[in-house]
């Protein structure tokens, strides 16, 4: 079974054709969509002919809308939307931003963008400002900056330690540090005296300044006694 059928169309049918256009299409695509809005009939030499004057206004539309996409391309171009929405206090959205919520702002400011022309590649869930592509034809793009921002005042870095939260808690380890400093003074001290006791009671030693005078054995004192009493006796 043929899964396409050719068939001519008798309307603009966007991403397909335009009037006139004998094209390929699926077998459901045609039955369901195409043939029951009389957008497309079985091709044939005399519908072409007949359509030939429909086609070439057709034509002329598309030259003219072709002109317009390309002026329009130059506008956008470093245009900004702003985009006002509503948020948890971390700046996270209830609800994503969406191609339909940006080509509706462009709509408003004048810029005839549709929907399926812009290209999100990433999901818009948070206030921030995001780079978003337009493309409007297979050569013409556009890249426009958008801002989300939030409905009420936000702050953001609530979260983190006040100044005076901060100081309250730099004093404690302050004096803490103090008095860690001071010990080690203390201890450094005591170190330092006993290093310079030290040499001075090395010193008393070396010299004998406050010892007492060695004494002699008293076996030499002995015999000196005798050695003069004998000298004494022979004068």
């Amino acid at each position: 079974m043929n899964k396409n059928v050719k068939l001519l169309l008798t309307d603009n049918v966007e991403a397909l054709g335009i009037v006139g256009d004998v094209v390929n299409v699926r077998v459901g695509y045609a039955r369901n969509y195409l043939l029951p809005r009389n957008l497309a009939t079985q091709p044939s030499e005399e519908k072409i002919k007949a359509l030939a004057a429909k086609r070439a206004e057709a034509e002329k539309m598309i030259a003219e809308q072709r002109k317009q996409r390309e002026q329009l391309s130059e506008k956008l171009q470093g245009i900004e939307v702003h985009l006002t929405r509503s948020c948890n206090d971390q700046g996270i959205l209830y609800g994503a931003i969406t191609q339909q919520d940006i080509s509706g702002e462009l709509n408003k400011m004048g810029h005839a963008v549709k929907p399926r022309d812009v290209r999100l590649t990433q999901a818009i869930k948070r206030i921030d400002s995001y780079d978003v592509h337009v493309k409007l034809d297979s050569d013409l793009d556009a890249m426009i900056k958008l801002w989300v921002v939030s409905d009420r005042p936000l702050d953001l870095k609530k979260d983190q330690p006040s100044e005076a939260a901060a100081s309250e808690h730099a004093a404690p380890e302050a004096g803490a540090e103090a008095k860690a400093d001071g010990k080690e003074k203390g201890k450094k001290g005591r170190k330092d005296e006993a290093a310079e006791a030290k040499p001075a009671e090395s010193a008393k030693g070396t010299f004998g300044s406050d010892k007492p005078k060695a004494e002699e054995p008293k076996g030499k004192a002995k015999d000196g006694a005798k050695e003069s009493k004998k000298a004494a006796k022979a004068k």
